[in-house]
């Protein structure tokens, strides 16, 4: 199986995208957020580009199942949401509801790769419940991070470098760049002090300013959701399995 890393969104290419299984990371904190509202049973995520989108489709949706806005600007809860992008806000209340979000980086990432013949969300909190699923997939894979207002982010590098060593346990690997060779070297080194590395990032260092530093701890708790993984179809994302 070959897997190839993308630093960014804009180093895609959309030919080889709707050939492979492609994984979004944004460890901080969208992919986490995800990973953990449908282990809570959130029935799904609408995901959209901006605050605006997801307030519009929100509003013209039906009573049932009610729909919740969550998502950030510049790291914060947006006027109106019901739910910023802390992974420890979602739990069980929600179940079976509808959530619209939107972010920084993390849903206009899986916008991007929207074409991609099975698309997944990754984090390292449910590394190896996303290197099963693609192990069963049985395609090709790029492992896409998210990335930090245009910028590569650590956290979403070393996110890619732990689903790559848990597909390396299950089966041949070929790595096919030195992208795909960082990350996994970068998880490897950071894998006894995950929340310091994700700290020392620049995503780290805006989440920690913005008052909300439990969140990265929460992200770096690797393999907390033995068997969530969130598949996307048609911008929604729904638990594999349901």
């Amino acid at each position: 199986m070959r897997v190839d890393v993308a630093f960014l969104p804009r180093d895609l290419d959309a030919e080889l995208v709707k050939q492979r299984a492609v994984v979004v990371f944004d460890v901080l904190r969208a992919t986490t957020s995800m990973t953990a509202a449908l282990g809570a049973g959130v029935r799904e995520i609408q995901v959209y580009s901006s605050v605006a989108g997801a307030r519009k489709y929100a509003a013209a949706a039906g009573l049932y199942p009610k729909p919740l806005l969550c998502g950030e600007e510049n790291c914060l809860k947006p006027e109106g949401f019901h739910l910023g992008n802390s992974p420890g806000d979602f739990d069980r209340s929600l179940k079976d509801l509808t959530i619209y979000m939107s972010t920084t980086n993390g849903t206009r990432a899986i916008i991007a790769a929207h074409e991609a013949k099975v698309l997944l969300v990754g984090a390292l909190v449910n590394a190896s419940a996303v290197a099963g699923a693609l192990k069963d997939a049985g395609l090709d894979v790029i492992l896409l991070c998210a990335g930090t207002n245009g910028q590569m982010a650590m956290e979403d590098v070393i996110g890619a470098g732990a689903v790559l060593a848990a597909m390396k346990r299950l089966v041949h690997v070929e790595e096919e760049s030195d992208a795909a060779r960082m990350a996994l070297r970068m998880f490897e080194v950071s894998i006894n002090d995950l929340k310091g590395a994700l700290s020392m990032g620049a995503g780290g260092r805006n989440v920690i300013q913005a008052g909300l530093g439990a969140d990265i701890e929460f992200a770096a708790s690797l393999d907390r959701f033995k068997n969530v993984v969130g598949i996307v179809e048609d911008r929604t994302v729904r638990r594999m399995g349901r």
